[in-house]
């Protein structure tokens, strides 16, 4: 990855001082641009920071500090011991993602805190400022007065100033994150989940969530008493403590995205910049990739994970995925039920599965062999039943058995209320064991898409084997869900809200939406709106999540064949949470763009233009639109297919039936 450093000397800081310069008690600092401004202060001897833009506070004086088990809380009284300040610039590429050149430029305030009296601890904060938003992140130092100690809860405030509507799924009364997202005020929150994004009273957005979740528990929010005011929640360890720590430590940063419009929104880069580089020497096996498998079937009841009559990941299965793969530009084929373990309550028994005994009727060696031939990866599947501790037994000998077959890419899962029956995926246990997976896979040079998740908070910096993480409600749930499926507004939610946190194995592109084992479940979009998905929602790895035999003869079936899956660059041209978007995207490997638009229930009619198109250039787009009569409900499955000249002041008038959208391939007419 290349990468251009500058360290700036100069930095704009402002320093307020009591009448004695020995006893500071307020200290600012800008964003680059100098329209956020950070206030760190100390009030009553408690430490305290607001945030401000353009001059209108966005976050109000809110507190800091921790609550120890055992010890004395460490939150007051404080004296500010020191201050440094200093800034940094950076232009990193990314080997995939959403857009390839990422500018990493803040200014930094480091604050070191000592307590006046007791044991007179030490804890330092430190806040980074940005463009598009603000970090910060606590640091306890090496201490004689503190070494092992249990953190009983971060006590860590966002004041809000006013009631502001937020969208958010509840914490703990769901699980794997897989919940609908719902719309309230803040002061109406229960404890939920982050991130969380926000839509303030002038139509500007802010996100809260957090980077970097290293051997620490995950951030949960809710309002204090009814107020504005939201309070940090950790997920607990089974004993109830939140983080077993040893100094020196440091706690994951706090991330505040303040943008806009949802373009800004989309494409801020804080919680990946707030990240660790890559340590991943050689990156050149990690690829992006569209992939099919065995796995639809399943929901659908044609075959099953177990063995017997209808078991789904057989040779003979493998091998015609494995043709169709090859006969239509996909890279990949998922293979789920092929190892033992599946043929009892696998949920309540994961300690039985094995990740190197596959099943009589499943050949590795044979199918790693023709999936070669044919050029189609085969991705393996590790169901765990959240039984961690018999992973990790076998972690090491199920990667060598993977890498032994060429296999390069692994699906893990975790279905388990909670890991090994007692501990949250969430919480420091959970976060620890997903750490040993992607750092285990890396030295294995294996891809990860992590199903059941950690929710995500920027790792793939880090580490970009970690490719892509469920995390949330994906269109599995449109196969036996007992509430019928996601309605047409889910997917005009998460793009902006789980989809901030980084790419959502979402697992679209279903083109047969009769459901013989659940009829009152179902798909709830048109054809057209599940391609078009391929460009709104991100994910370098994306599926194509159908039964092979739905996509024969299908001529809608060529935008998936075609539709990219690594990106030069991100565009919302428009778009209202929980109402429509409308993404553009340019591929990394080409002069191409793609477009998709969604809607919610109702119909839409949108004009977009295209001037993001290159000038002077003229393009081919060719459409794949809802028909006059398309209907998600009623008549879903009609697509009009397209083609028109079009430039960069070319302006579409589209379309969108309800529950539908409209997807576009621009080609550079040359």
């Amino acid at each position: 990855m290349k990468k251009i450093v500058v360290i700036l000397n100069v930095i704009f800081i402002v320093c307020l001082w009591e009448a004695c310069n020995e006893n500071p008690k307020k200290t600012i600092i800008a964003s680059p641009n100098s329209k956020i401004l950070i206030t760190f202060s100390i009030e009553n001897g408690k430490a305290k920071y607001q945030v401000s833009k353009e001059g209108k506070n966005v976050i109000c004086p809110s507190s800091l500090g921790f609550s120890l088990n055992g010890l004395p809380d460490l939150e007051r009284p404080f004296k500010m011991k020191n201050a440094t300040y200093s800034s940094f610039d950076e232009i990193w590429e990314q080997p995939w993602g959403e857009e390839v050149q990422v500018r990493n430029h803040y200014n930094e305030m480091k604050i070191e805190l000592q307590e006046t009296n007791g044991e007179k601890r030490l804890l330092n904060v430190i806040f980074r400022a940005f463009d598009d938003g603000i970090g910060f992140r606590y640091e306890f130092p090496g201490q004689e007065n503190l070494k092992d100690f249990e953190i009983a809860a971060e006590l860590t405030e966002f004041a809000l100033p006013e009631d502001y509507s937020a969208w958010s799924i509840p914490a703990y009364k769901g699980e794997y994150y897989e919940i609908l997202y719902k719309q309230s005020p803040l002061s109406r929150l229960d404890t939920v989940c982050s991130p969380l994004t926000i839509e303030t009273s002038d139509g500007k957005y802010m996100t809260i969530h957090e980077a970097n979740l290293t051997d620490y528990a995950a951030m949960n929010l809710y309002p204090l008493n009814g107020s504005t005011v939201l309070k940090t929640d950790l997920t607990p360890w089974s004993t109830g403590v939140k983080v077993y720590a040893q100094t020196p430590f440091v706690s994951p940063w706090r991330t505040i995205i303040l943008a806009d419009d949802l373009n800004a929104l989309v494409n801020s880069r804080i919680m990946l910049n707030l990240n660790e580089t890559c340590k991943i020497e050689d990156i050149s096996w990690i690829r992006p990739a569209k992939y099919i498998g065995i796995w639809w079937g399943m929901h659908m009841e044609k075959y099953t994970w177990s063995q017997g009559l209808k078991h789904g990941a057989t040779t003979k299965n493998v091998k015609a995925y494995i043709d169709f793969a090859a006969a239509h530009h996909i890279d990949g084929v998922l293979a789920e039920g092929w190892n033992y373990g599946w043929d009892n309550d696998w949920v309540a028994n994961g300690h039985e599965f094995s990740f190197t005994r596959a099943y009589p009727d499943f050949d590795m060696e044979a199918l790693s062999k023709y999936a070669s031939i044919k050029g189609i990866s085969i991705i393996g599947h590790h169901e765990t039943g959240g039984a961690t501790i018999n992973y990790e037994n076998q972690l090491e000998d199920a990667f060598r058995y993977a890498k032994k077959y060429g296999i390069n890419s692994i699906k893990t899962g975790y279905v388990n209320q909670f890991l090994d029956k007692k501990e949250r995926h969430s919480s420091q246990y959970g976060v620890r064991h997903s750490r040993k997976v992607i750092e285990t896979a890396a030295k294995y040079r294996i891809m990860i898409d992590a199903h059941e998740p950690v929710m995500p908070t920027g790792l793939q910096r880090t580490y970009p084997n970690l490719m892509t993480q469920e995390g949330v409600r994906g269109q599995e749930y449109d196969a036996w869900s007992k509430d019928g499926g996601s309605p047409p507004e889910h997917t005009t939610i998460v793009p902006f809200t789980r989809g901030l946190a980084g790419p959502m194995d979402f697992t679209f592109g279903t083109f047969c939406f009769e459901n013989p084992v659940y009829p009152q479940t179902r798909v709830q979009t048109t054809l057209a709106k599940q391609l078009a998905l391929y460009v709104v929602i991100y994910s370098p790895w994306q599926m194509a999540s159908d039964l092979p035999e739905n996509y024969v003869n299908q001529p809608a079936f060529e935008f998936i064949e075609v539709v990219p899956v690594d990106w030069e660059k991100t565009i919302i041209k428009d778009g209202k949470i929980g109402d429509f978007v409308v993404t553009a995207r340019k591929d990394k490997h080409s002069d191409d763009w793609f477009l998709g638009a969604i809607t919610d229930e109702n119909a839409r009619n949108l004009k977009v233009d295209l001037s993001f198109l290159e000038e002077g250039k003229t393009y081919m787009a060719k459409l794949f639109c809802d028909a006059a009569d398309s209907d998600w409900k009623t008549n879903p499955y009609p697509v009009v297919i397209e083609e028109k000249e079009v430039n960069t002041e070319t302006v579409l008038d589209l379309f969108l039936a309800p529950g539908g959208g409209t997807a576009i391939w621009i080609k550079n007419k040359k």
